[in-house]
């Protein structure tokens, strides 16, 4: 156990830390690209260790919940994560709703959208990998996936 708790407390603290701050930058749009993605894999991070905090430190954190208050703030997080998965309309990331919609359109709508002309975007697509004809949505194209569609978007609407 003296093991664990060498790396665990100190490996919890720098999680929490990049979490934290890159939290912030993305609540205030001051985050650059970079920040997001560490901030996801942190998360990963920090969950591996809490659970090794919590082997840790199971007993007293067992009689947290014999605390009315503790239970009363425990109560709070599981009711506003049970909330947070609830739809709102008209919130939530518009880019979501333009890439639903260029993926369910027609390749040569899409191409039209990026500037090019179809036999210009057909020909960059081509390059791309993909036999790609009008006609055909851009799911159809992708089979569906993200990968794909956004190595399709890249094609299209890259320098």
């Amino acid at each position: 156990m003296s093991n664990l708790r060498a790396w665990v407390t100190p490996l919890t603290i720098g999680s929490f830390l990049t979490m934290g701050v890159t939290g912030v930058l993305m609540f205030f749009h001051l985050d650059s690209g970079f920040n997001k993605l560490v901030h996801e894999w942190s998360g990963w991070v920090i969950i591996a260790g809490v659970i090794a905090h919590l082997a840790l430190n199971w007993r007293p954190f067992v009689t947290y919940f014999k605390r009315p208050l503790a239970r009363l703030l425990i109560a709070a997080g599981v009711t506003v994560l049970a909330i947070s998965f609830w739809p709102v309309q008209g919130q939530g990331n518009p880019m979501q709703s333009v890439f639903k919609a260029i993926n369910n359109a027609n390749v040569a709508t899409v191409i039209e959208l990026s500037g090019h002309d179809l036999s210009t975007g057909l020909a960059r697509l081509a390059k791309a990998g993909f036999e790609a004809q009008p006609g055909v949505t851009v799911s159809t194209l992708t089979a569906g996936k993200r990968g794909p569609q956004i190595q399709f978007i890249e094609a299209l609407f890259s320098q």
